[in-house]
């Protein structure tokens, strides 16, 4: 059995390894146009920032270690040209000879990745302007920054890539803009919770410019002239493109495989092309999402190390199924972790799945414990089911471990039920006795079995105010360093005495700082015959929100 792989890092070193463990005495070649076939490409914008300080730590596995590892003919510097799928060959040059040759294979994994898209605007290609993929683009950073010392930096596009560069050079001394063209940051996040990560970008010094793109770009002898569309300027010493990515699948298309309509190279369970005998794998496959089992993409490491796994076992012949992606992601900002799984709110939206929502926010570890910070979780449900669709957390410590649960919940299957059951580790420094997780559970099991109303932060501009109480239980120091125009302060230690100031006959809409005390304002309520309504997340999310609204009318 002879396999070839085109294109290394996470998928096709991967299946490469892979099939060596299948297979001992299979014949497997591994084409990789560049010099470095495995390397951590998530790593590099913190080799670039500093807290990465050996360049060798990039390179996971060199073309020489490889081969002694795995006896595998690694062909770095090697570009497969073209695909002959009739006589099962593929035409090959050697980007340091200049010599081009033909090998035949049995099965064939493509895995040629995602290149950065360079948006057609004036004046982008100069020597200030970079994108960031390879090591090569890294070293030529690096080099940039030492050598010229530039001062200031903008970077183009609000994405993980662009969040993660933003903090490296702004950790440097750069004066730091990033400039998205949507009115918010991280594409999986829903608007309010992008304007938590955004809200802490500005409070650690970068400023943060929505809703406006890149028109033009000029070099004007020392340092860059940015235009934005809209009008205004910015100039600046130095400009890194982090606009998206498109897939590497012109060999697909040229070869007749088949394609979807943005290009990425359509796969079934197996990993299979419409060639039977060629799979793609990584960030230039079509792939499966797992709650709608629409047909999707997963520009993410995670995803293609276990597409390359099922690949490679399916050329063995064990029939292994991609059980689909929840697209799981994390990233750093400063301090602050963003990170998701499962839909979002906005998918959801567009592809009509039945859904409700709750805001929970809890501490990551035990009150009475120093140093301890609110991890906000935004969970989509079923609201028939209550089984988990979707979640977003945003915090600090500790706040990684609870997506994480969330994903194994939702690839597995579980409700909101499932989360108030789950026996999680629990010590003062680690968590409280009621995990946040546990709690994003309990919110929901009041929700389905009737025991609160919500409203949220969005739907406060359309409530009749006329013909409602708008009731806020915080303590009056919370109420006079910032509340939401129009709501009455009656704290919910002194409600049960005060409840004949509130008119029966109109629905209360209750809120607090996180959404507990307003939640205990409604059950004191509801049970005294009010229609009562509570704040999901309270003053929290919806001042978020409004922060971040405000900047975009800016």
């Amino acid at each position: 059995m002879k396999t070839i792989i085109i294109g290394g890092v996470a998928g096709g070193a991967t299946a490469a390894a892979r099939l060596r463990r299948l297979d001992e005495f299979a014949e497997i070649i591994l084409f990789e146009r560049g010099g470095y076939i495995s390397f951590a490409n998530c790593g590099l914008p913190y080799y670039i920032g500093g807290a990465i300080k050996d360049k060798k730590e990039l390179a996971i596995q060199t073309p020489q270690s490889f081969r002694a590892r795995f006896n595998i003919d690694v062909r770095a510097f090697n570009e497969v040209l073209k695909i002959n799928r009739e006589k099962k060959t593929v035409a090959v040059k050697n980007l340091k000879s200049g010599e081009e040759y033909e090998e035949s294979y049995d099965a064939l994994i493509l895995s040629p990745g995602a290149a950065p898209v360079t948006p057609p605007v004036p004046g982008i290609k100069n020597d200030r302007t970079f994108a960031l993929r390879t090591i090569p683009d890294t070293y030529a950073i690096k080099e940039f920054i030492e050598q010229k010392r530039p001062k200031s930096a903008v970077v183009m596009g609000g994405g993980a890539i662009g969040i993660e560069m933003a903090e490296n050079l702004k950790g440097l001394g750069l004066d730091l803009t990033i400039v998205e063209l949507s009115n918010q940051i991280i594409a999986p996040l829903d608007f309010e919770m992008a304007c938590m990560v955004s809200e802490h970008l500005r409070a650690n010094g970068a400023e943060l410019i929505l809703g406006a793109g890149v028109k033009a770009v000029r070099d004007i002898g020392g340092s860059l002239k940015i235009t934005l569309d809209g009008g205004g300027e910015i100039e600046t010493d130095m400009l890194l493109v982090s606009a998206g990515v498109m897939p590497e699948s012109k060999l697909a298309v040229e070869s007749g495989l088949k394609v979807n309509s943005r290009g990425f190279i359509v796969t079934d369970k197996y990993m299979r092309t419409s060639d039977p005998d060629i799979y793609a794998v990584g960030d230039a496959a079509e792939i499966t999402e797992l709650i709608t089992g629409t047909k999707t993409n997963a520009l993410l490491a995670g995803p293609a190390n276990k597409q390359a796994r099922i690949a490679a076992d399916n050329v063995c012949g064990a029939k292994t199924e991609y059980a689909g992606t929840l697209r799981s992601s994390i990233l750093k900002a400063f301090d602050l972790t963003a990170a998701s799984a499962g839909l979002n709110e906005k998918t959801a939206k567009e592809l009509g799945v039945k859904y409700d929502k709750s805001f929970t926010v809890s501490p990551n570890r035990a009150g009475y414990y120093p140093g301890g910070f609110n991890i906000v979780i935004k969970t989509l449900f079923d609201p028939d089911t209550g089984k988990i669709l979707g979640a977003q957390v945003v915090g600090k410590e500790g706040s990684d471990k609870r997506c994480d649960v969330l994903a194994a919940a939702i690839r597995l299957g579980a409700t909101a039920y499932d989360l108030t059951k789950l026996e999680l580790c629990y010590a003062p420094p680690f968590s409280s006795a009621k995990d946040p997780v546990n709690m994003a559970g309990f919110v929901i099991e009041n929700i389905l079995t009737g025991k609160v109303k919500n409203f949220h932060w969005h739907d406060i501009e359309n409530i009749n105010k006329e013909n409602a109480t708008l009731l806020d239980v915080r303590e009056e120091p919370e109420f006079a360093r910032g509340a939401i125009p129009g709501f009455i302060n009656i704290p919910l230690d002194g409600l049960r005495a005060r409840i004949d100031e509130i008119d029966k006959t109109k629905p209360v809409y209750v809120m607090c700082q996180v959404g507990l005390r307003g939640y205990l304002a409604s059950r004191v309520l509801t049970q005294r015959g009010f229609d009562v309504y509570n704040l999901s997340g309270g003053y929290a999310v919806w001042n978020a929100a409004r922060v971040g609204l405000d900047y975009l009318r800016k």
